[in-house]
């Protein structure tokens, strides 16, 4: 029995992304695939190659004796197969990020079909992507929040200010009046009877933003749950209705008149963006691209 070529770069992928999942992307095969020549390689050695740690393929002193065995002459192979093989296509990378849907409107919607590599996008709530990025499935989130996965790194990019708009159409005449003058409980009870609009899957910024000003939890529900922020801006656009959404969302419509800016908080409450990556991705260049546009498109907001 001898080894197989390929159980080998799939070794060293594992050993140089530190997941399966990541190693599994590298090679453009399945994380099943990925598994399965780890575990014809080890069954020919017979011995481990990785504790298997949570979130993270962690090398034996066998794995390592290994890997610095086979590398130079892996890359000598490599470096023959570029030269001698002739694609007819360049092969193009994979790339996996996750954000939340109208963040990709705002900033990568228009660029998508200019991109000189494949994009997977994944949508959802921030810690998951934390977990999602930590264990390689994603190669890099957009969030407000940082986690303390010590494999990851967040690099901040710009600010949001969490605002409580109003369609053009709403009388804010008795409101004005009762925030200019610090009357927060008369506010309070004035906002209660309004009509309000959230979102389906995250209700953290109106209950924040309440509770920052009122210092206490709301207790109503919104009139209006819709899947995401832009529609309650559509909804909002020359409409009556309250809603708290980051202004760089509303920046367009509030521009236009559709909507009004109401009230920033006793306190403008603000979050940094950060790029958040793994610290070691074999994919710099391409997200050194998307970064770029991100910043291009927020180069407008405040500095960090």
């Amino acid at each position: 029995m001898h080894w197989n070529l390929e159980w080998l770069r799939t070794f060293r992928a594992i050993y140089e992304s530190g997941t399966l999942s990541a190693a599994a992307q590298a090679l453009f095969i399945s994380q099943p695939g990925v598994s399965l020549h780890l575990n014809s390689l080890e069954a020919f050695a017979g011995y481990k190659l990785f504790d298997r740690a949570p979130r993270k393929m962690v090398p034996t002193e066998k794995g390592k004796i290994l890997y610095n065995a086979i590398l130079e002459p892996l890359q000598k192979l490599e470096s023959a197969e570029q030269h001698f093989h002739r694609r007819s296509h360049p092969e193009r990378a994979t790339i996996c990020v996750g954000m939340c849907f109208e963040t990709f409107q705002y900033t990568l919607e228009e660029h998508v079909a200019s991109l000189p590599f494949n994009l997977i996008l994944k949508f959802g709530l921030y810690p998951q992507m934390q977990a999602d990025l930590d264990s390689g499935l994603l190669d890099m989130i957009v969030t407000p929040q940082k986690g303390n996965q010590q494999n990851l790194h967040y690099e901040p990019f710009s600010k949001e200010t969490i605002i409580l708009i109003t369609g053009s159409t709403t009388d804010t005449s008795e409101l004005m009046p009762m925030l200019h003058a610090g009357a927060m409980n008369q506010a309070k009870e004035f906002l209660k009877r309004q009509l309000w609009y959230s979102t389906a899957g995250d209700m953290e910024q109106l209950k924040n933003f309440w509770s920052r000003n009122f210092h206490e939890h709301p207790d109503f529900s919104p009139n209006y749950i819709v899947p995401n922020i832009s529609s309650i801006i559509r909804c909002l656009s020359n409409n009556q209705g309250f809603a708290v959404v980051p202004d760089f969302l509303c920046a367009e419509a509030l521009a236009d008149g559709k909507v009004n800016l109401v009230w920033e908080g006793n306190t403008p409450w603000q979050n940094t963006l950060y790029f958040g990556t793994r610290k070691n991705t074999l994919y710099e260049k391409e997200l050194a691209g998307l970064k770029t546009l991100f910043e291009e498109r927020w180069k407008c907001n405040n500095d960090i």
